[in-house]
């Protein structure tokens, strides 16, 4: 009899040990596989960026992250040719361009996918009767070296000039000029001092004052 049990128990423990065995493996089999999963995310994740650096120091040697002037209406094709996403601030010497300037430098710094540059519109005759550019100052928005849409005045951003960078940010993002996550990288400061509203001048007005 004790020799039936201790078969018996002894059958027991070999069909046990069998399980546990398997059991092991497909443990095993499965931490394989989750361990080739990450290696192939880990992989995924060192292309793409290396595929950003490599946008991010082409951007930066076509003039991406700084805001810069455009001397000539020449060269102004030049850049929305090189560019896939251009912001041309079309400005005079006046007040409102000057708060547009002050936006836009920073907008330069935090979005620099794309591309922001200036030209004065007076100077630049043959553009600002093609693109009739009338109010000042006028962004227009460049995508694959077509024009797409424009921002003119600040009638678009409240008709004064303490709206903050970030709503400017925003309706950038609207016309799909720039890439936004809704997740502004810039603090609203809108002044709570001196404000006033803003008569923007036409490419033909030249009394406006500084």
């Amino acid at each position: 009899m004790e020799n039936v049990q201790q078969i018996l128990e002894n059958q027991v423990l070999t069909v046990a040990k069998a399980m546990e065995d398997k059991i092991d493996d497909e443990i095993a089999a499965l931490d394989r596989l989750e361990s080739d999963d990450i290696e192939v995310l880990r992989e995924k994740r060192i292309k793409q960026m290396k595929k950003m650096a490599e946008k991010r120091s082409r951007w930066i040697s076509l003039g991406h992250g700084d805001y810069s002037e455009i001397p000539s209406e020449k060269e102004f094709f030049s850049v929305v040719k090189a560019s896939d996403r251009v912001v041309c601030h079309f400005y005079r010497e006046n007040w409102p361009c000057k708060v547009m300037d002050k936006h836009l430098s920073v907008l330069a710094k935090q979005h620099i996918e794309t591309r922001f540059v200036k030209i004065q519109a007076e100077k630049s005759p043959f553009l600002a009767e093609k693109l009739k550019i009338v109010v000042l100052p006028t962004l227009a928005v460049i995508k694959n070296a077509k024009v797409e849409n424009y921002l003119v005045g600040f009638d678009d951003l409240g008709g004064r000039d303490d709206f903050s960078t970030e709503e400017l940010e925003e309706r950038l993002a609207k016309h799909q000029a720039i890439i936004f996550d809704g997740e502004s990288s810039v603090k609203p400061s809108r002044s709570q001092g001196h404000t006033r509203s803003v008569r923007q001048s036409e490419t033909h007005d030249s009394s406006d004052s500084d």
